[in-house]
């Protein structure tokens, strides 16, 4: 049987299996087979909410398990090692517990099309000590970790306080890297800090005691989005008493301090890297065309132009849009489009002949915390831009996320489990106490 495999369960990956398992899965057509080195799906555009508290992953996850049994597609645990495209396999490293336990030995799968959506890594640009003493937000396990050592963090300093010490009764957050998640998670960090002191879990004072800072290179926060919303949503920080530091280039990480190439010393007790993505290190193995981050060439076809058994999609992925001239954007909304694209061409009869992939950007929209939102909406036509704050921006976010849970399960059972959440919501603290 034509047996497609897709390397990686994101949000691309992920709905592309979907779709596929619906198509084609369902009567036989082909075998879909989706890897991921995790056995559940998170939607990566939230990791700042779980990191935050504010999220419960356990509510939100996807079990890729029950999901391949609904839609007519089979999973397999395991990372993606290499990729053999003599001879088209995939080598799939074992899969372990927790305790480091093998569950599953390493295995080889064959395929005959290939689809690449491994998503991205942090990229530290090699700046001294950032891999070593900086944290980040690939995974669920980072964004719990994070968590964890924030609420710890708080709890610490508010004992030393009670004890009448004079030092570490401060808590320095500095988040480097202004773009959507660094931005998102200061916004989110402000409030968590807040609650907790409402649930006597510390007792250091939001505005004094926890210093949240963002240091960005560039002139302005969100440079993707148009000056006016990025100076709106620098001042809306720093309302929440988050400090802003952009035309700020970080020279050194240490493990208790961010150094700028002005020779300013940042205070961290955790630092989180959020300034950049690449391609994870193996793309590197495949032999395909990578641009310098490590992401995988591909034409309108989303085929690589060396090998056109093997697709690539999402964020590992770099096509370079004809009407812009650029590569489009690492966001979920290209993962998305790129997703829905293959699902049709791949369940065309060979010898078809499909259109090429086009991409349509619908603007932007970036988190400001519980209560603030601000975002761009694009027309069709082009340089239409409008541009979107408050309880509209607010609502236009959450229906992102709507719309990816949709695109997995349907209509009737997205709007059911988004009145269980909005129940469980009025029910429990807003962020995670523990």
């Amino acid at each position: 049987m034509h047996t497609i495999v897709i390397a990686g369960g994101g949000a691309g990956g992920l709905e592309l299996a979907t779709r596929l398992g619906d198509s084609l899965g369902r009567n036989g057509r082909a075998r879909i087979i989706l890897i991921d080195r995790s056995p559940t799906h998170f939607w990566k555009p939230l990791l700042h909410t779980v990191a935050s508290g504010k999220r419960d992953p356990l509510m939100h996850e996807v079990a890729y398990s029950a999901q391949a049994a609904e839609h007519g597609f089979q999973f397999v645990c395991g990372e993606v090692l290499s990729v053999d495209r003599t001879r088209r396999t995939v080598s799939i490293g074992p899969f372990r517990s927790d305790d480091g336990q093998e569950i599953l030995p390493a295995r080889s799968l064959r395929y005959d099309k290939l689809v690449l959506a491994f998503g991205a890594v942090t990229n530290f640009f090699n700046i001294s000590g950032a891999a070593e003493h900086a944290m980040t937000l690939d995974s669920v396990w980072q964004a719990e970790l994070f968590r964890k050592r924030f609420l710890a963090n708080c709890m610490h300093a508010s004992s030393r306080r009670l004890a009448g010490a004079s030092e570490g009764t401060i808590v320095n957050i500095v988040i480097v890297g202004g773009g959507a998640t660094g931005v998102e998670l200061a916004a989110e960090l402000s409030h968590t800090v807040r609650t907790l002191a409402k649930y006597n879990v510390h007792t250091l004072d939001p505005d004094h005691d926890v210093r949240v800072s963002i240091v960005e290179r560039g002139e302005l926060l969100l440079p993707h989005l148009n000056p006016r919303l990025s100076r709106r949503a620098a001042r809306y920080l720093r309302s929440l008493g988050v400090e802003v530091c952009t035309s700020t280039t970080v020279a050194r990480v240490d493990a208790d301090a961010v150094l700028d190439t002005n020779g300013t010393r940042h205070a961290a007790d955790i630092t989180l890297w959020a300034a950049g993505v690449e391609g994870p290190a193996v793309c590197t193995t495949l032999g395909l065309p990578m641009n310098r981050i490590r992401q995988i060439i591909v034409n309108a076809a989303l085929q690589t132009p060396d090998d056109d058994s093997v697709y690539a999609i999402g964020d590992c992925s770099n096509y370079i849009c004809p009407v812009k001239g650029a590569a489009v954007p690492p966001r979920a909304q290209v993962a998305h489009q790129q997703a829905m694209y293959l699902a049709e061409v791949l369940a065309k009869q060979p010898g078809t002949r499909s259109p090429d992939f086009q991409y349509r950007d619908y603007g932007s929209l970036v988190s400001l915390g519980p209560f603030a939102a601000v975002g761009s909406l694009l027309g069709a036509a082009p340089g239409r831009e409008m541009l979107v704050g408050g309880v509209t921006a607010r609502v236009l976010y959450a229906l992102m996320y709507q719309k990816h849970v949709m695109a997995l399960h349907g209509f009737i059972r997205m709007a059911a489990q988004t009145v269980v959440h909005w129940l469980r919501s009025k029910v429990s603290p807003s962020v995670k106490l523990h």
